[in-house]
């Protein structure tokens, strides 16, 4: 299967997820605080694993540059940070700071998808060019 339908599929298994976490958000008022925890647990950890596994796709595919691994890990790295700051906020109850994490997570997944497709498109591109 090519890279950029591997993306493709990393990113589809993502959607669920992401929009339990945005439903989460826009709800007004504060869930369980286990039932939280649990919800955000699950999807960060969904999430984090199809980004990774995108980025192992990018990055074994050699659709990148020599930098690329090293920028994309930073990327995964920051993404898992949010989710344990959300997690964290979830288990202590604390609903403001929970939405404010999954806003930044959020944000962050959508850059790590946003430069993913960049580098798809720069690799196809590349190639298009070479054998022009």
């Amino acid at each position: 299967m090519p890279v950029a339908d591997r993306l493709e599929d990393h990113q589809a298994r993502c959607l669920p997820h992401l929009l339990r976490l945005r439903m989460l958000v826009g709800t007004p008022e504060a869930p369980l605080r286990w039932l939280a925890a649990v919800e955000v647990t699950r999807a960060t950890e969904a999430i984090l694993a199809e980004a990774g596994a995108a980025i192992r796709a990018v990055t074994g595919g050699g659709t990148g540059g020599p930098g690329t691994g090293v920028f994309m890990g930073t990327r995964l790295n920051r993404l898992a940070a949010a989710a344990d700051d959300a997690i964290a906020a979830a288990w202590a109850g604390d609903f403001s700071q929970l939405r404010r994490h999954l806003r930044r997570f959020d944000t962050l997944t959508s850059a790590i998808w946003a430069v993913q497709d960049a580098t798809r498109s720069h690799g196809a591109a590349g190639g298009y060019h070479r054998h022009s």
